[in-house]
């Protein structure tokens, strides 16, 4: 009799373990909103703007279009959007939700600039329903990650983390696919490892700002950037090289909050940092 009893014990603790999931009507406006967002951006012609201006002796044109202005309004509004959900989890309390608005404002932009690199085809229609799925599972996640208690929160943890990193190796060969030139660039990419390297060591270290240990992984793969910018390399090489450099750097930094041996800290991003490397280098 007890074999039959204790599963359902066990079920009604783990039912009672997960606790909380985000407004389903709120949610679906917010996701239905970025997705009209998107499809708009692609299937409206707006002629573009050109501001020329000159910094420190070089001549730079600044082109506005309205991918440029969508980019900003699904990357606020998603933001904004992530915030009003969140006030609605009962253990938020006093918290700020701030570091909640990163990984899903970073992840409407990412989304969008893949979807603006591509040509309307079955494949635009296939990463625009993957960039939704994506967009939610990131909002899902931040909002379970509000409950400590919650059994979700260490597949949560996992789970943006991986999407956090994925995203940026969307991003990064996105960008390179498009071949623009390092001036535009260099500073998407260092937005792009600022966020993700934000999130990622917010989430590992425990603190609501690690600016310090974020700059380290920005200044390095920025600059690894624009050196790679020259070489003749394709996109997924491109991107995988700096996935390496990003996901090395900002598990050292998380290894060495609970190892003292530098070395001990080093492995594991040194082996997957060398793994990712290899595989960069065979599909070159």
């Amino acid at each position: 009799m007890l074999f039959l009893i204790y599963p359902i014990i066990r079920y009604n603790l783990i039912v009672k373990q997960i606790r909380n999931l985000p407004n389903r009507d709120r949610i679906s406006v917010l996701i239905a909103t970025i997705l009209l967002a998107f499809t708009l951006a692609k299937f409206t012609n707006i002629p573009e703007q050109t501001i020329n201006f000159q910094a420190v002796g070089i001549f730079i044109p600044l082109v506005i279009n309205l991918n440029t202005v969508v980019a900003l309004l699904v990357t606020g509004m998603t933001a904004a959007g992530t915030d009003w959900l969140l006030r609605d989890h009962p253990n938020l309390g006093k918290r700020s939700t701030l570091p909640h608005w990163v990984l899903p404002a970073f992840s409407a932009w990412v989304i969008h600039v893949a979807l603006s690199s591509l040509t309307v085809s079955p494949t635009w229609w296939l990463a625009f329903s993957l960039g939704g799925f994506l967009l939610l599972l990131v909002i899902v996640g931040e909002y379970v990650l509000l409950d400590t208690e919650d059994i979700r929160h260490p597949i949560a943890e996992l789970g943006l983390n991986a999407l956090a990193y994925s995203l940026f190796l969307v991003m990064a060969v996105s960008l390179r696919s498009v071949d623009v030139r390092l001036f535009i660039l260099l500073p998407a990419l260092t937005i792009a490892v600022g966020m993700v390297s934000l999130r990622i060591l917010n989430i590992g270290l425990g603190e609501p700002w690690p600016i310090a240990q974020a700059l380290v992984s920005l200044v390095v793969v920025s600059q690894f950037a624009a050196v790679l910018h020259y070489l003749p390399i394709t996109p997924i090489g491109f991107g995988l090289l700096l996935l390496g450099l990003v996901y090395g750097i900002n598990t050292f930094i998380i290894n060495l909050k609970d190892e003292e041996n530098i070395r001990k800290a080093a492995i594991e991003p040194l082996s997957v940092l060398l793994a990712i490397w290899l595989m960069a280098l065979v599909m070159r």
